[in-house]
């Protein structure tokens, strides 16, 4: 046996490079590059395996571990799973802070290697530098906060361990049904280690991702299931584009006439302009899509987890025959809703449906309802589009006590912007193959309704995890991934102050990543829902501390991110008007590094509603006659709700 002397980080490298992915007959490498955030725990012992011999892995110097792991993740996902970065940091703070990262991945079914350092296998020197002790257990770690995020957790104590250890990280990487984050915490004097590793530890391996296709049992089921509906609705989730099945959702649809809705991570497989396309679904759905969702005898759910915003919380599909129907390549979340399972391939699956359909003459009940629905829905569209805070009859899109102080928020943030109309302006304006990304606070729900997606795969949202200080960390990712795309990072003013930490390593890099900055001075989207329920504005809106009360009800904290962002290097704008919103967009198409434009924006001027319900636990019992009712109301809505 031929064996080869080499530290465990210098084999972990090499192993990597030799990773490859097949899909439908094409051979990639598996693995881009690796993020790096060096410390003691990980400097001397991967570092230096990356400094002396990377191959071909590229290696990223990232500014924050969250945001390297992020980026990775977005990378992963705007590759449909086809190629993936690693990420490494040192054990302590940096571990810890890409704890939030992985359980964004996991909870998103995206691959993400992460590969911590740890505290010395040998415990010699501890507790050494950043190790947290635990008299009760002297093997934990940070690390092991990874476990509950990660889809597969190892620790290698000794060299020989990492063969296995990364077999099996392998194994989950390229399992589109269970993948996720993959944690392997690398004990920093583990890392420095040599051992005399079997060489065919170092072999090629290509991964198949492999097209499982439904038995003959689940298509009989469905097919039967499907003869007795005649109004059955799609819905369209992330599964559809990681399996490649856009062309045979859209001839599916067209060949049965079904109307089929989209989750946020389905959005933009078919262009929202396909007349059966009937946008997004749930709680931050359209009119359209929900309106047939209530009416739907079929619920057939492709690549989607079922979250409580796509079914608005189990509550959304009310026909007293309604069943549900799932296409999944996991068997968990196929069997979500007591549905009758299809566990496969989602292109593969749609293909051999189409085919037993229309040997069954199947056509749907449906004669002018989506044409209705979809028309209704576009002059709705229209009209938040134009909506005008000057004009006489203005009112706010969600009612509430800002509406009284729109005037003072017109005076802080000089503007008189609505968000939905900044939102029309945009996608006018930005490249149709332009990719837009986005994640949290009010923003993923007017898109979902609003967007209008032209090409495929141009809408990338993290909604999975809703994580805050995605959306710039993801876009960098996503620029890496198709750089020949403009890319827009739409954020607002909560999520950007927490995490933007990679605007700098996209001007590092040269990947141009806009971002369109929504500042209304407060995390908006919970204070519509505090007010939505009862409750005033409390700790929500960026304000002073009122000295005479001592609550946070002082002015208005005006904030220029525009001179922040200039700082880094970054082209900036400030944007109070559609004159100078357009002029922007014009400009920021014409450079060639990153650039801002800080819009701001009046509160209250977000979408809200269209037939859904979100359940949210409310004080059964409270001072306020408005918090009753709105316990009141959730009461009522769990009646018209399945139970599980």
């Amino acid at each position: 046996m031929n064996i080869m002397k080499l530290t465990t980080a210098q084999a972990l490298v090499k192993f990597l490079n030799q990773q490859y992915i097949e899909v439908d007959g094409k051979e990639t490498k598996l693995f881009k590059g690796i993020f790096t955030i060096f410390g003691h725990g990980n400097v001397m012992g991967l570092g230096q395996a990356l400094e002396e011999d990377a191959g071909d892995l590229e290696v990223y110097q990232g500014r924050n571990e969250q945001g390297m792991a992020h980026a990775a993740t977005a990378f992963a996902k705007q590759n449909k799973h086809k190629q993936l970065m690693a990420c490494t940091s040192s054990v302590g703070p940096g571990s810890a802070n890409m704890v939030t990262a992985a359980a964004t991945a996991t909870a998103n079914n995206i691959p993400l290697l992460l590969l911590p350092g740890d505290t010395f296998a040998s415990r010699q020197p501890d507790p050494v530098l950043q190790q947290i002790e635990q008299p009760y257990d002297a093997s934990l770690t940070t690390n092991d906060a990874f476990r509950p995020v990660s889809k597969y957790w190892d620790r290698v104590n000794r060299p020989e361990q990492l063969m296995s250890a990364m077999l099996n990280a392998m194994r989950v990487l390229t399992n589109s049904a269970e993948t996720g984050a993959v944690t392997v915490s690398l004990p920093q004097d583990v890392q420095g280690e040599a051992y005399e590793f079997p060489e065919y530890f170092f072999q090629k391996r290509t991964h198949c991702l492999e097209r499982r296709s439904p038995t003959s049992n689940e298509l009989r089921t469905a097919i039967e299931l499907i003869q007795q509906k005649k109004k059955p609705l799609i819905i369209s989730g992330g599964g559809v584009k990681y399996s490649e099945a856009e062309n045979e959702l859209r001839q599916f649809a067209e060949q049965f006439n079904i109307p089929f809705a989209e989750t946020q991570a389905g959005k933009s497989a078919v262009e929202s302009t396909h007349p059966l396309n009937v946008g997004g679904i749930g709680v931050t759905g359209t009119s359209a899509a929900n309106r047939l969702a209530k009416e739907a005898d079929l619920i057939i759910g492709i690549g989607t987890r079922f979250t409580d915003f796509t079914t608005a919380s189990k509550q959304l599909f009310q026909h007293e025959d309604v069943s549900f129907l799932t296409i999944n390549a996991s068997e968990y979340h196929a069997g979500k809703l007591d549905a009758v399972k299809v566990v496969a391939d989602a292109k593969r699956s749609l293909i051999e449906l189409d085919q037993l359909l229309t040997d069954q003459n199947y056509l749907t009940g449906y004669k002018n309802e989506i044409e209705t629905a979809k028309k209704e829905w576009n002059n709705e569209l229209n009209r938040l589009y134009q909506t005008d805070y000057r004009s006489p009859d203005f009112q706010p899109e969600i009612s509430g006590h800002l509406d009284e102080k729109l005037p003072e928020y017109e005076k802080a943030l000089n503007t008189c912007l609505t968000q939905t109309a900044v939102i029309g302006e945009i996608n006018k304006a930005i490249d149709e193959d332009a990719i837009i990304v986005g994640a949290s606070g009010s923003l993923p729900g007017d898109l979902q309704r609003m967007w209008v997606s032209h090409k495929p795969n141009t809408y990338h949202m993290e909604y999975g995890y809703s994580c805050m200080g995605y959306e710039i960390s993801g876009s960098l990712g996503v620029k890496m991934a198709a750089p020949n795309q403009e890319v827009y990072s739409m954020v607002g003013d909560g999520s950007y102050m927490m995490l933007h930490s990679e605007l700098v390593t996209s001007i590092q890099e040269g990947q141009k990543i806009n971002v369109l900055l929504f500042d209304n001075s407060g995390f908006g989207c919970i204070n519509n829902l505090q007010m939505g329920n009862g409750m005033g504005s409390f700790g929500t809106e960026f304000r002073k501390r009122d000295n005479g009360t001592r609550q946070l009800t002082g002015d208005i904290i005006p904030v220029n991110f525009a001179q922040g962002a200039a700082a880094y290097g970054v082209k900036t704008y400030s944007v109070h008007s559609i004159d100078q919103l357009q002029e922007a967009l014009k400009d920021a198409k014409e450079q060639s590094v990153s650039t801002l434009i800080d819009i701001k924006v009046l509160p209250k001027t977000m979408t809200d509603g269209y037939d859904s319900w979100w359940n949210v636990g409310v004080a059964e019992v409270s001072q306020k006659e408005s918090v009753n009712n709105a316990y009141g109301d959730r009461k009522e809505n769990l009646k018209l709700a399945r139970q599980y």
